[in-house]
Protein backbone atom coordinates (compact mmCIF):
# COMPACT_ATOMS: atom_id res chain seq x y z
CA UNK A 1 0.00 0.00 0.00
CA UNK A 2 2.57 2.40 0.83
CA UNK A 3 4.24 1.81 -2.83
CA UNK A 4 0.92 2.73 -4.05
CA UNK A 5 1.02 5.69 -2.56
CA UNK A 6 4.66 6.88 -2.90
CA UNK A 7 3.72 6.17 -7.17
CA UNK A 8 0.44 8.19 -6.46
CA UNK A 9 2.75 10.85 -4.59
CA UNK A 10 4.86 10.84 -7.48
CA UNK A 11 1.85 11.53 -10.20
CA UNK A 12 0.22 14.34 -7.99
CA UNK A 13 4.25 15.97 -9.27
CA UNK A 14 3.08 14.94 -12.75
CA UNK A 15 -0.65 15.90 -12.81
CA UNK A 16 0.33 19.64 -10.85
CA UNK A 17 2.78 20.79 -13.55
CA UNK A 18 0.73 23.72 -14.93
CA UNK A 19 0.49 22.30 -18.36
CA UNK A 20 -1.31 19.40 -17.08
CA UNK A 21 -3.59 21.50 -14.71
CA UNK A 22 -4.27 23.77 -17.55
CA UNK A 23 -5.67 20.76 -19.78
CA UNK A 24 -7.37 18.97 -16.16
CA UNK A 25 -9.18 22.05 -16.13
CA UNK A 26 -9.99 22.58 -20.17
CA UNK A 27 -11.37 18.78 -19.58
CA UNK A 28 -13.71 19.50 -16.62
CA UNK A 29 -15.27 22.71 -17.74
CA UNK A 30 -15.96 20.68 -21.64
CA UNK A 31 -16.85 17.69 -19.64
CA UNK A 32 -19.49 19.96 -17.27
CA UNK A 33 -20.90 22.30 -20.52
CA UNK A 34 -21.25 19.04 -22.60
CA UNK A 35 -23.03 17.78 -19.48
CA UNK A 36 -25.42 20.41 -19.18
CA UNK A 37 -25.89 20.95 -22.96
CA UNK A 38 -28.72 17.83 -23.72
CA UNK A 39 -28.12 16.31 -27.04
CA UNK A 40 -24.09 16.48 -27.16
CA UNK A 41 -22.47 13.88 -24.60
CA UNK A 42 -18.99 13.16 -24.20
CA UNK A 43 -18.59 10.24 -26.66
CA UNK A 44 -19.37 12.92 -29.36
CA UNK A 45 -17.17 15.25 -27.66
CA UNK A 46 -14.22 12.96 -26.79
CA UNK A 47 -14.39 11.92 -30.71
CA UNK A 48 -14.57 15.30 -31.54
CA UNK A 49 -11.73 16.30 -30.01
CA UNK A 50 -9.53 13.19 -30.77
CA UNK A 51 -7.92 14.69 -33.71
CA UNK A 52 -6.83 18.19 -31.13
CA UNK A 53 -4.58 15.63 -28.83
CA UNK A 54 -2.63 14.46 -31.80
CA UNK A 55 -1.07 17.74 -30.70
CA UNK A 56 -0.47 17.12 -27.54
CA UNK A 57 1.62 15.31 -24.96
CA UNK A 58 0.57 12.38 -24.38
CA UNK A 59 -0.45 12.85 -21.28
CA UNK A 60 -1.85 16.00 -21.19
CA UNK A 61 -4.18 15.08 -23.88
CA UNK A 62 -5.42 11.90 -21.83
CA UNK A 63 -5.89 13.94 -18.74
CA UNK A 64 -8.15 16.42 -20.86
CA UNK A 65 -10.33 13.63 -22.43
CA UNK A 66 -10.42 11.67 -18.99
CA UNK A 67 -11.74 15.22 -17.26
CA UNK A 68 -14.10 15.40 -19.84
CA UNK A 69 -15.19 11.99 -19.39
CA UNK A 70 -16.05 12.33 -15.04
CA UNK A 71 -17.00 15.42 -15.84
CA UNK A 72 -19.92 15.16 -18.17
CA UNK A 73 -21.35 13.22 -15.25
CA UNK A 74 -21.66 16.18 -12.94
CA UNK A 75 -22.65 18.93 -15.37
CA UNK A 76 -25.88 16.30 -16.79
CA UNK A 77 -27.22 16.62 -13.25
CA UNK A 78 -28.09 20.03 -14.26
CA UNK A 79 -30.41 19.81 -16.95
CA UNK A 80 -31.98 17.06 -15.02
CA UNK A 81 -32.28 18.86 -12.13
CA UNK A 82 -33.81 22.36 -13.71
CA UNK A 83 -35.15 21.00 -16.84
CA UNK A 84 -36.01 17.20 -16.49
CA UNK A 85 -34.07 16.86 -19.58
CA UNK A 86 -31.21 14.39 -18.85
CA UNK A 87 -27.42 16.34 -20.23
CA UNK A 88 -25.73 13.22 -20.36
CA UNK A 89 -27.23 9.40 -20.45
CA UNK A 90 -26.20 8.32 -17.21
CA UNK A 91 -28.39 11.36 -15.87
CA UNK A 92 -31.80 9.94 -16.77
CA UNK A 93 -32.29 8.58 -13.56
CA UNK A 94 -31.57 11.70 -12.09
CA UNK A 95 -35.21 13.49 -13.87
CA UNK A 96 -37.25 11.32 -11.40
CA UNK A 97 -36.62 12.78 -8.10
CA UNK A 98 -34.37 15.87 -9.24
CA UNK A 99 -36.63 17.90 -10.87
CA UNK A 100 -39.66 16.86 -8.51
CA UNK A 101 -37.60 18.19 -5.56
CA UNK A 102 -36.72 21.51 -7.88
CA UNK A 103 -40.75 21.88 -8.71
CA UNK A 104 -40.91 21.86 -4.75
CA UNK A 105 -38.43 24.89 -4.56
CA UNK A 106 -35.42 22.77 -3.64
CA UNK A 107 -33.40 22.62 -6.79
CA UNK A 108 -30.55 24.28 -5.05
CA UNK A 109 -30.16 21.51 -2.37
CA UNK A 110 -30.39 18.75 -5.25
CA UNK A 111 -27.81 20.40 -7.20
CA UNK A 112 -25.82 20.44 -4.04
CA UNK A 113 -26.78 17.17 -2.82
CA UNK A 114 -25.95 16.02 -6.47
CA UNK A 115 -22.54 17.59 -6.53
CA UNK A 116 -21.33 16.71 -2.99
CA UNK A 117 -22.69 13.19 -4.32
CA UNK A 118 -20.92 12.94 -6.95
CA UNK A 119 -17.40 14.52 -5.27
CA UNK A 120 -17.40 11.40 -2.86
CA UNK A 121 -17.83 9.17 -5.48
CA UNK A 122 -15.08 10.55 -7.25
CA UNK A 123 -12.62 10.55 -4.49
CA UNK A 124 -13.62 7.00 -3.65
CA UNK A 125 -13.29 5.94 -6.87
CA UNK A 126 -9.51 7.51 -7.54
CA UNK A 127 -8.12 6.40 -4.16
CA UNK A 128 -9.20 2.63 -5.34
CA UNK A 129 -7.74 3.69 -8.93
CA UNK A 130 -4.51 4.10 -6.84
CA UNK A 131 -4.94 1.06 -4.47
CA UNK A 132 -6.02 -1.68 -6.79
CA UNK A 133 -4.54 -0.40 -9.60
CA UNK A 134 -1.32 -2.27 -9.27
CA UNK A 135 -2.34 -5.52 -7.97
CA UNK A 136 -4.61 -5.75 -11.32
CA UNK A 137 -1.45 -4.78 -13.52
CA UNK A 138 0.47 -7.37 -11.80
CA UNK A 139 -2.25 -9.56 -12.35
CA UNK A 140 -2.76 -8.87 -16.19
CA UNK A 141 1.18 -9.54 -15.92
CA UNK A 142 0.50 -13.26 -15.54
CA UNK A 143 -2.08 -13.41 -18.06
CA UNK A 144 -1.00 -15.50 -21.44
CA UNK A 145 -2.53 -14.73 -24.84
CA UNK A 146 -4.67 -17.59 -24.46
CA UNK A 147 -6.14 -15.16 -21.31
CA UNK A 148 -6.24 -12.24 -23.05
CA UNK A 149 -8.84 -13.70 -25.83
CA UNK A 150 -10.53 -15.07 -23.30
CA UNK A 151 -10.39 -11.53 -21.26
CA UNK A 152 -11.35 -9.90 -24.83
CA UNK A 153 -14.21 -12.09 -25.84
CA UNK A 154 -15.98 -11.59 -21.93
CA UNK A 155 -15.83 -7.95 -22.45
CA UNK A 156 -17.33 -8.52 -25.53
CA UNK A 157 -19.94 -10.55 -24.49
CA UNK A 158 -21.00 -8.18 -21.64
CA UNK A 159 -21.15 -4.98 -23.99
CA UNK A 160 -23.46 -7.39 -26.32
CA UNK A 161 -25.93 -7.60 -23.36
CA UNK A 162 -25.62 -4.56 -22.05
CA UNK A 163 -26.15 -2.46 -25.10
CA UNK A 164 -29.64 -0.93 -26.45
CA UNK A 165 -31.97 -3.03 -28.33
CA UNK A 166 -32.24 -6.53 -29.41
CA UNK A 167 -29.11 -8.66 -28.90
CA UNK A 168 -29.37 -9.64 -32.52
CA UNK A 169 -28.61 -6.32 -33.51
CA UNK A 170 -25.87 -5.74 -30.74
CA UNK A 171 -23.97 -9.02 -31.91
CA UNK A 172 -24.28 -7.90 -35.42
CA UNK A 173 -22.58 -4.88 -34.46
CA UNK A 174 -19.59 -6.13 -32.73
CA UNK A 175 -19.25 -8.06 -35.71
CA UNK A 176 -18.82 -5.19 -38.44
CA UNK A 177 -16.88 -3.57 -36.08
CA UNK A 178 -14.64 -6.70 -36.12
CA UNK A 179 -14.88 -6.49 -39.85
CA UNK A 180 -13.83 -3.00 -39.74
CA UNK A 181 -11.02 -3.79 -37.70
CA UNK A 182 -9.41 -6.45 -40.36
CA UNK A 183 -9.27 -3.88 -43.02
CA UNK A 184 -5.62 -3.04 -44.06
CA UNK A 185 -2.65 -5.17 -44.48
CA UNK A 186 -2.13 -8.49 -42.32
CA UNK A 187 0.40 -7.91 -39.71
CA UNK A 188 2.10 -11.29 -40.53
CA UNK A 189 1.66 -11.68 -44.14
CA UNK A 190 1.66 -8.64 -45.80
CA UNK A 191 -1.51 -9.31 -47.88
CA UNK A 192 -4.35 -6.60 -48.24
CA UNK A 193 -7.77 -7.83 -46.46
CA UNK A 194 -10.94 -6.13 -47.72
CA UNK A 195 -9.75 -2.75 -49.24
CA UNK A 196 -11.56 -3.55 -52.69
CA UNK A 197 -8.18 -2.14 -54.66
CA UNK A 198 -8.50 0.71 -52.66
CA UNK A 199 -4.91 2.38 -51.91
CA UNK A 200 -5.51 4.38 -49.34
CA UNK A 201 -7.20 1.07 -47.32
CA UNK A 202 -4.27 0.10 -47.20
CA UNK A 203 -3.24 0.92 -43.57
CA UNK A 204 -6.76 0.27 -42.57
CA UNK A 205 -9.44 2.53 -41.24
CA UNK A 206 -8.64 5.08 -39.08
CA UNK A 207 -9.99 5.52 -35.34
CA UNK A 208 -10.00 9.24 -35.55
CA UNK A 209 -12.71 9.08 -38.99
CA UNK A 210 -14.92 6.44 -37.39
CA UNK A 211 -15.00 7.71 -34.33
CA UNK A 212 -16.42 10.95 -35.41
CA UNK A 213 -18.16 10.07 -37.86
CA UNK A 214 -20.56 7.44 -35.94
CA UNK A 215 -20.73 9.79 -32.60
CA UNK A 216 -19.46 13.38 -33.86
CA UNK A 217 -21.59 13.95 -37.08
CA UNK A 218 -24.43 11.40 -36.52
CA UNK A 219 -25.37 12.79 -33.43
CA UNK A 220 -25.48 16.16 -34.94
CA UNK A 221 -27.78 14.97 -37.71
CA UNK A 222 -30.05 13.45 -34.67
CA UNK A 223 -30.16 16.55 -32.76
CA UNK A 224 -31.19 18.47 -36.40
CA UNK A 225 -34.46 16.76 -36.67
CA UNK A 226 -35.19 16.72 -32.80
CA UNK A 227 -36.48 19.56 -31.44
CA UNK A 228 -34.18 20.00 -28.74
CA UNK A 229 -34.62 20.42 -24.99
CA UNK A 230 -38.21 20.65 -24.59
CA UNK A 231 -38.75 20.66 -21.13
CA UNK A 232 -39.80 23.27 -18.76
CA UNK A 233 -37.03 25.40 -16.77
CA UNK A 234 -37.37 25.74 -13.29
CA UNK A 235 -36.84 29.38 -12.30
CA UNK A 236 -36.10 29.86 -9.26
CA UNK A 237 -32.79 27.70 -8.00
CA UNK A 238 -32.58 28.92 -4.30
CA UNK A 239 -30.11 28.13 -1.44
CA UNK A 240 -27.18 26.00 -2.30
CA UNK A 241 -27.14 23.67 0.47
CA UNK A 242 -29.09 20.68 1.51
CA UNK A 243 -30.91 20.98 4.51
CA UNK A 244 -29.70 19.03 7.95
CA UNK A 245 -32.32 16.63 7.56
CA UNK A 246 -31.77 16.50 4.01
CA UNK A 247 -28.13 15.62 4.51
CA UNK A 248 -28.83 13.26 6.61
CA UNK A 249 -31.26 10.96 4.41
CA UNK A 250 -28.48 11.55 1.54
CA UNK A 251 -25.43 10.53 3.27
CA UNK A 252 -26.23 6.89 3.44
CA UNK A 253 -27.66 6.81 -0.25
CA UNK A 254 -24.02 7.92 -1.25
CA UNK A 255 -22.57 5.67 0.63
CA UNK A 256 -24.09 2.65 -1.04
CA UNK A 257 -24.56 4.70 -4.52
CA UNK A 258 -20.64 4.78 -4.15
CA UNK A 259 -19.92 0.89 -3.47
CA UNK A 260 -22.86 0.21 -6.64
CA UNK A 261 -20.87 2.58 -8.91
CA UNK A 262 -17.70 0.85 -8.27
CA UNK A 263 -18.32 -2.45 -8.39
CA UNK A 264 -20.35 -1.72 -12.15
CA UNK A 265 -18.08 -0.01 -13.02
CA UNK A 266 -15.07 -2.26 -13.78
CA UNK A 267 -17.77 -4.38 -15.42
CA UNK A 268 -17.52 -4.34 -19.49
CA UNK A 269 -20.56 -3.23 -20.86
CA UNK A 270 -22.31 -1.60 -17.82
CA UNK A 271 -20.81 1.81 -16.01
CA UNK A 272 -22.14 4.51 -15.58
CA UNK A 273 -25.80 3.80 -17.09
CA UNK A 274 -26.01 0.73 -15.12
CA UNK A 275 -24.89 2.16 -11.90
CA UNK A 276 -27.47 4.95 -12.28
CA UNK A 277 -30.51 2.91 -12.43
CA UNK A 278 -29.36 -0.14 -10.01
CA UNK A 279 -28.48 2.33 -7.22
CA UNK A 280 -31.91 3.58 -8.20
CA UNK A 281 -33.65 0.31 -7.52
CA UNK A 282 -31.58 -0.35 -4.56
CA UNK A 283 -32.63 2.87 -2.66
CA UNK A 284 -36.21 2.51 -3.37
CA UNK A 285 -36.30 -1.02 -1.92
CA UNK A 286 -34.58 0.00 1.03
CA UNK A 287 -36.44 3.03 2.04
CA UNK A 288 -39.38 3.10 4.71
CA UNK A 289 -41.30 5.44 1.91
CA UNK A 290 -40.93 3.86 -1.30
CA UNK A 291 -44.36 6.18 -2.20
CA UNK A 292 -41.69 9.11 -2.28
CA UNK A 293 -39.98 7.91 -4.95
CA UNK A 294 -40.34 9.95 -8.30
CA UNK A 295 -42.04 12.73 -6.00
CA UNK A 296 -39.13 14.30 -4.80
CA UNK A 297 -37.05 11.43 -2.43
CA UNK A 298 -33.83 12.57 -1.43
CA UNK A 299 -31.83 9.16 -1.75
CA UNK A 300 -33.47 8.87 -5.01
CA UNK A 301 -31.10 11.51 -6.35
CA UNK A 302 -28.32 10.96 -3.96
CA UNK A 303 -27.54 7.63 -4.64
CA UNK A 304 -27.64 7.29 -8.16
CA UNK A 305 -25.73 10.74 -8.86
CA UNK A 306 -22.94 9.03 -6.91
CA UNK A 307 -23.14 5.69 -8.12
CA UNK A 308 -22.93 7.12 -11.88
CA UNK A 309 -19.53 9.00 -10.73
CA UNK A 310 -18.10 5.98 -8.61
CA UNK A 311 -17.93 4.11 -11.72
CA UNK A 312 -16.87 6.86 -14.33
CA UNK A 313 -14.37 6.56 -12.10
CA UNK A 314 -13.74 2.64 -11.58
CA UNK A 315 -14.01 2.14 -15.62
CA UNK A 316 -10.46 3.33 -15.76
CA UNK A 317 -9.07 0.33 -13.69
CA UNK A 318 -9.77 -2.25 -16.18
CA UNK A 319 -8.46 -0.08 -19.28
CA UNK A 320 -5.30 1.35 -17.63
CA UNK A 321 -4.36 -2.39 -16.15
CA UNK A 322 -5.89 -5.10 -18.35
CA UNK A 323 -6.19 -2.96 -21.65
CA UNK A 324 -9.65 -3.50 -22.04
CA UNK A 325 -12.12 -0.51 -22.62
CA UNK A 326 -15.48 -1.24 -20.64
CA UNK A 327 -17.12 1.46 -22.13
CA UNK A 328 -17.37 3.67 -25.64
CA UNK A 329 -16.12 6.56 -24.73
CA UNK A 330 -13.23 4.59 -22.57
CA UNK A 331 -12.29 3.10 -26.24
CA UNK A 332 -12.04 6.58 -27.64
CA UNK A 333 -9.60 6.98 -24.70
CA UNK A 334 -7.79 3.70 -26.08
CA UNK A 335 -7.81 5.21 -29.65
CA UNK A 336 -5.97 8.22 -28.04
CA UNK A 337 -3.29 6.29 -26.63
CA UNK A 338 -2.89 4.69 -29.77
CA UNK A 339 -2.30 7.96 -31.70
CA UNK A 340 0.60 8.24 -29.34
CA UNK A 341 1.64 4.77 -29.93
CA UNK A 342 1.13 3.65 -26.55
CA UNK A 343 -0.55 0.04 -26.27
CA UNK A 344 -2.85 0.24 -23.39
CA UNK A 345 -2.06 -3.05 -20.82
CA UNK A 346 -0.41 -3.65 -17.90
CA UNK A 347 2.87 -2.51 -19.32
CA UNK A 348 1.74 0.89 -19.15
CA UNK A 349 2.05 0.68 -15.43
CA UNK A 350 6.10 0.17 -16.10
CA UNK A 351 6.81 1.63 -19.65
CA UNK A 352 4.64 4.86 -18.38
CA UNK A 353 4.33 5.88 -15.31
CA UNK A 354 4.19 9.75 -15.55
CA UNK A 355 0.69 8.48 -17.63
CA UNK A 356 -0.60 6.21 -15.41
CA UNK A 357 -0.12 7.98 -12.69
CA UNK A 358 -0.07 10.96 -13.88
CA UNK A 359 -3.49 10.46 -15.16
CA UNK A 360 -5.36 9.18 -11.65
CA UNK A 361 -3.43 11.95 -10.23
CA UNK A 362 -5.52 14.20 -12.39
CA UNK A 363 -8.47 12.69 -11.51
CA UNK A 364 -8.73 13.73 -7.74
CA UNK A 365 -7.78 17.05 -9.06
CA UNK A 366 -10.43 17.38 -11.19
CA UNK A 367 -12.64 16.35 -8.96
CA UNK A 368 -12.03 19.49 -6.89
CA UNK A 369 -12.35 21.41 -9.94
CA UNK A 370 -15.46 20.31 -10.96
CA UNK A 371 -17.06 21.40 -7.15
CA UNK A 372 -16.01 24.43 -7.93
CA UNK A 373 -17.10 24.68 -11.31
CA UNK A 374 -20.75 23.63 -11.06
CA UNK A 375 -22.00 25.04 -7.88
CA UNK A 376 -20.93 28.41 -8.34
CA UNK A 377 -21.47 29.05 -11.67
CA UNK A 378 -24.62 27.28 -12.05
CA UNK A 379 -26.16 30.54 -13.14
CA UNK A 380 -23.86 30.42 -16.39
CA UNK A 381 -24.86 26.95 -17.28
CA UNK A 382 -28.77 28.35 -17.05
CA UNK A 383 -27.55 30.69 -20.21
CA UNK A 384 -25.96 28.36 -21.63
CA UNK A 385 -29.23 26.22 -22.25
CA UNK A 386 -30.50 28.83 -23.84
CA UNK A 387 -29.01 28.58 -26.98
CA UNK A 388 -30.33 27.38 -29.69
CA UNK A 389 -29.13 23.56 -31.33
CA UNK A 390 -29.13 25.12 -35.18
CA UNK A 391 -26.87 27.85 -34.25
CA UNK A 392 -24.23 25.47 -32.26
CA UNK A 393 -24.41 22.32 -35.48
CA UNK A 394 -22.73 24.31 -38.02
CA UNK A 395 -19.06 24.71 -35.89
CA UNK A 396 -19.92 21.13 -34.41
CA UNK A 397 -19.65 19.85 -37.97
CA UNK A 398 -16.88 21.94 -38.66
CA UNK A 399 -14.84 21.43 -36.33
CA UNK A 400 -15.10 17.38 -36.86
CA UNK A 401 -14.17 17.53 -40.58
CA UNK A 402 -11.23 20.44 -39.93
CA UNK A 403 -9.81 18.04 -36.88
CA UNK A 404 -10.20 14.34 -39.21
CA UNK A 405 -8.41 16.33 -42.02
CA UNK A 406 -5.77 18.12 -39.55
CA UNK A 407 -4.43 14.39 -38.39
CA UNK A 408 -3.18 13.11 -41.18
CA UNK A 409 -4.06 15.85 -44.30
CA UNK A 410 -6.70 13.36 -45.96
CA UNK A 411 -9.50 14.22 -47.79
CA UNK A 412 -10.51 10.65 -47.74
CA UNK A 413 -10.16 10.73 -44.39
CA UNK A 414 -13.11 13.39 -44.16
CA UNK A 415 -14.81 11.49 -46.63
CA UNK A 416 -14.81 8.32 -44.80
CA UNK A 417 -16.02 10.34 -41.60
CA UNK A 418 -19.28 11.64 -43.72
CA UNK A 419 -20.00 8.26 -44.01
CA UNK A 420 -19.76 6.68 -41.08
CA UNK A 421 -21.96 9.77 -39.94
CA UNK A 422 -24.73 8.77 -42.89
CA UNK A 423 -24.06 4.94 -41.34
CA UNK A 424 -24.10 6.42 -37.48
CA UNK A 425 -27.74 8.04 -38.19
CA UNK A 426 -28.50 4.81 -39.77
CA UNK A 427 -28.19 2.47 -36.77
CA UNK A 428 -30.40 5.20 -34.79
CA UNK A 429 -33.06 4.46 -36.93
CA UNK A 430 -33.01 0.88 -36.96
CA UNK A 431 -32.28 1.31 -32.94
CA UNK A 432 -29.21 0.11 -33.03
CA UNK A 433 -26.27 0.84 -30.88
CA UNK A 434 -22.78 1.96 -32.20
CA UNK A 435 -20.88 1.61 -29.07
CA UNK A 436 -20.07 -2.37 -29.21
CA UNK A 437 -19.20 -1.85 -32.73
CA UNK A 438 -16.33 0.86 -31.26
CA UNK A 439 -15.72 -2.28 -28.75
CA UNK A 440 -15.59 -4.21 -31.81
CA UNK A 441 -13.11 -2.55 -34.03
CA UNK A 442 -10.88 -1.17 -31.02
CA UNK A 443 -10.84 -5.04 -29.47
CA UNK A 444 -10.96 -7.15 -32.79
CA UNK A 445 -6.65 -6.85 -33.68
CA UNK A 446 -6.02 -7.20 -30.29
CA UNK A 447 -8.39 -10.49 -30.41
CA UNK A 448 -7.02 -11.86 -33.95
CA UNK A 449 -3.25 -10.71 -32.58
CA UNK A 450 -3.57 -13.00 -29.59
CA UNK A 451 -5.48 -15.72 -30.85
CA UNK A 452 -2.91 -16.12 -33.72
CA UNK A 453 -0.30 -15.91 -31.23
CA UNK A 454 -1.62 -18.73 -28.64
CA UNK A 455 -1.77 -21.21 -31.51
CA UNK A 456 1.32 -20.15 -32.54
CA UNK A 457 2.74 -21.04 -29.77
CA UNK A 458 0.97 -24.39 -29.01
CA UNK A 459 2.22 -25.39 -32.72
CA UNK A 460 -1.33 -24.64 -34.06
CA UNK A 461 -3.21 -26.93 -31.43
CA UNK A 462 -6.41 -25.30 -30.67
CA UNK A 463 -6.92 -27.22 -27.39
CA UNK A 464 -4.63 -24.70 -25.78
CA UNK A 465 -7.82 -22.62 -25.16
CA UNK A 466 -9.28 -25.66 -22.94
CA UNK A 467 -6.14 -26.76 -21.01
CA UNK A 468 -5.16 -23.75 -19.96
CA UNK A 469 -7.86 -23.42 -16.60
CA UNK A 470 -7.95 -19.14 -16.48
CA UNK A 471 -8.61 -19.16 -20.39
CA UNK A 472 -11.15 -22.21 -20.54
CA UNK A 473 -13.20 -20.15 -17.67
CA UNK A 474 -13.35 -16.97 -19.11
CA UNK A 475 -14.43 -18.51 -22.83
CA UNK A 476 -17.09 -20.62 -20.57
CA UNK A 477 -18.11 -16.80 -19.39
CA UNK A 478 -17.92 -15.34 -22.64
CA UNK A 479 -20.36 -18.12 -23.99
CA UNK A 480 -23.07 -17.85 -21.00
CA UNK A 481 -23.50 -14.36 -20.15
CA UNK A 482 -25.74 -13.59 -23.31
CA UNK A 483 -27.83 -16.49 -21.61
CA UNK A 484 -28.68 -14.06 -19.11
CA UNK A 485 -31.06 -12.16 -20.94
CA UNK A 486 -33.04 -15.72 -20.97
CA UNK A 487 -33.87 -15.44 -17.22
CA UNK A 488 -37.24 -13.54 -16.67
CA UNK A 489 -36.32 -10.52 -14.38
CA UNK A 490 -32.73 -9.82 -15.66
CA UNK A 491 -34.38 -9.52 -19.20
CA UNK A 492 -37.02 -7.36 -17.52
CA UNK A 493 -34.57 -5.43 -15.91
CA UNK A 494 -32.85 -4.92 -18.84
CA UNK A 495 -35.70 -3.74 -20.62
CA UNK A 496 -36.86 -1.10 -18.27
CA UNK A 497 -33.96 0.41 -18.19
CA UNK A 498 -33.49 1.25 -21.73
CA UNK A 499 -37.31 2.27 -21.56
CA UNK A 500 -36.33 4.61 -19.04
CA UNK A 501 -33.43 5.94 -20.79
CA UNK A 502 -35.36 6.77 -24.36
Amino acid sequence: MMAALDSFAYGLGIALQPGNLLFCFIGALCGTLIGVLPGIGPVATIAMLLPVTFYLPPVAALIMLAGIYYGSQYGGSTTSILMRVPGETASVVTCLDGYQMALRGRAGSALAIAALGSFFAGIVGTMLNVLFGPQFAKIALAFGSAEYFGLMLLGLSISIVMSHGSMIGAIAMVGLGLVLGTIGRDINTGFARLTFGVPELGDGIGFVPLAVGLFGIAEVMRNLEGDGATGSMVKKVGRLWPSRDEARRAAPAVLRGTMVGTLLGILPGGGAILAAFSSYGLEKRLSRHPEEFGHGAVEGLAGPEAANNAAAQASFIPLLTLGIPPNAVLALLVGGMMIHGIAPGPTVMTERPDLFWGLIASMLIGNVMLVIINLPLVGLWVQFLKVPYRLMFPAIFLFCCIGVYGVNGSVFEVMLAVGFGLLGYLFSKLNLEPAPLVLGFVLGPLIEEHLRRALTLSDGDPTVFATRPLAASLIVLALLVPCLVLLPRFGRSRNEIFQAEN
